[in-house]
């Protein structure tokens, strides 16, 4: 289910339940859901007796160098697919670009449709192995939903909205910066929030050609068959993702223009 269906679902299913102050819940309830899993890992981390391999692996120096490395991975891919798929999703909603925009979808459908194992795999024969490739893997992979956002969003603004700003003298930039974006940018917001969590999960895959991550913990977990590598870091992963899904959802909320934070937030 792409990024603009889940917001249509959101839509028919009413708005977020929210707390007295106005508030949206999750924005409370996700973080701490966050600090009791990991308050709950370090009680864990504290009671198990490890092998040498598991304690070299678990020590906080490895794991802080572990989870650093996948933030690097989650963030410069985000960097650059937000850098990426808005001005595509721009581009595909213009007048003068309209024979274009099913050609740029497309593309961008193909990033989400190929394995993305295969597709780091297969960008790693091209380019070699390393951060710098899986990034271009990872951005490759995540485009899709901030692009078909940013199309989506673009293409609610109101017909009438937009003819009243060029009546009032605003040109066709002026127009796009100054009233359709800032109408379009809970739905955008909502489709970085989903390319943020999709490039945590994926960038565990970083591991198989030298790009480190978590990826390491689950991977060595899985071939040496050592369960408390594969749990610390499925549920390292796990809470990153929900930490970061927060932060973009406070974002969400924070950036959304006041008048459509109680409908689309």
């Amino acid at each position: 289910m792409t990024a603009a269906a889940n917001a249509s679902k959101e839509a028919r299913v009413g708005p977020t339940p929210r707390f007295a102050g106005g508030v949206p819940i999750d924005l409370i309830l996700e973080p701490l859901l966050v600090v009791v899993g990991f308050v709950g890992y370090l009680i864990w981390h504290a009671s198990q007796d490890f092998s040498e391999t598991e304690a070299v692996q678990l020590q906080w120096s490895e794991l802080g160098g572990s989870v650093w490395e996948h933030i690097q991975l989650t963030v410069v891919s985000a960097v650059l697919v937000v850098l990426i798929a808005i001005p595509l999703g721009i581009l595909a909603t213009r007048k003068r670009f309209a024979r274009i925009a099913p050609v740029i979808v497309a593309l961008a459908n193909v990033g989400q449709a190929a394995p993305v194992l295969g597709m780091v795999v297969l960008f790693a024969m091209w380019f070699g192995t390393g951060f710098g490739t899986a990034v271009a893997a990872l951005v490759v992979y995540a485009v899709l939903p901030i692009l078909q956002n940013t199309v989506t969003g673009l293409r609610q603004v109101d017909d009438r909205v937009i003819e009243a700003a060029r009546g009032q003298g605003f040109s066709a930039f002026q127009t796009l910066i100054r009233v359709e974006l800032p109408l379009s940018v809970p739905v955008v917001l909502h489709g970085v929030r989903t390319a943020l969590v999709i490039l945590v999960g994926t960038a565990t895959l970083g591991t198989f050609i030298g790009a480190g991550g978590l990826g390491v913990l689950i991977t060595t977990g899985v071939t040496l068959y050592l369960p408390a590598l594969l749990f610390s870091g499925a549920l390292l992963v796990a809470l990153l993702a929900l930490g970061i899904d927060w932060l973009a959802r406070l974002a969400e909320y924070l950036l959304a223009p006041r008048g459509l934070r109680g409908v689309t937030a």
